[in-house]
């Protein structure tokens, strides 16, 4: 399976971005487009993309689509959505919060309201891919994707966590990791 994380959004810097569902620049995302055309030429792999819905991934799919690609929407492949803290400047959520959800990482909900990570690890592992080879999608999905090939077991510590991917990285992530729809393995 070949993920790319989307380009970057505009007005992102410096705020806590999940399911916001911030625009992108149009050139950003054809360039990135390419890219992953001519890596699936080289690969031979299908013309068919899975993008999350949020329109900084969705933007590059429909590129794809202008030039003879399938192009899917899959909301599994969305972000991780933070709650209330979602759109706004890191430097405003209170600090306390913050170590409350560091504390119990895997379990509690950024913000008291948001998805825990162990909600977005079950999401990925529910992920089902089909014929699929090339996905669009977000950083901490992208991270809980390599987690979930790592370790399995949501982490005990935030500190734990994979870094997130540059904006427009490659990722060759195994498919063993999808298409769990039964156990979820401790999350």
């Amino acid at each position: 399976m070949h993920a790319w994380r989307h380009a970057p959004a505009r007005g992102a810097a410096g705020r806590c971005i999940g399911r916001t569902d911030l625009a992108i620049d149009p050139r950003r995302a054809k360039r990135l487009a390419h890219r992953i055309r001519a890596f699936a030429r080289r690969h031979g792999l299908p013309r068919l993309v899975l993008t999350s819905p949020l329109r900084r991934c969705r933007a590059t799919g429909r590129w794809l689509a202008r030039w003879g690609w399938q192009h899917r929407i899959d909301p599994l492949l969305a972000e991780i959505d933070f709650g209330r803290w979602d759109g706004g400047l890191w430097v405003d959520v209170p600090r306390g919060e913050f170590d409350a959800w560091c504390a119990d990482f895997a379990h509690a909900p950024p913000a008291g309201d948001g998805e825990p990570v162990s909600a977005l690890l079950r999401r990925v592992r529910a992920f089902d891919p089909g014929s699929a080879r090339v996905l669009v999608t977000h950083g901490g999905w992208l991270s809980a994707a390599r987690w979930l090939e790592q370790a399995g077991q949501p982490p005990q510590r935030a500190d734990q966590w994979p870094a997130t991917p540059r904006h427009g990285t490659h990722c060759e992530l195994r498919l063993h990791v999808f298409g769990d729809r039964g156990d979820d393995r401790g999350c």
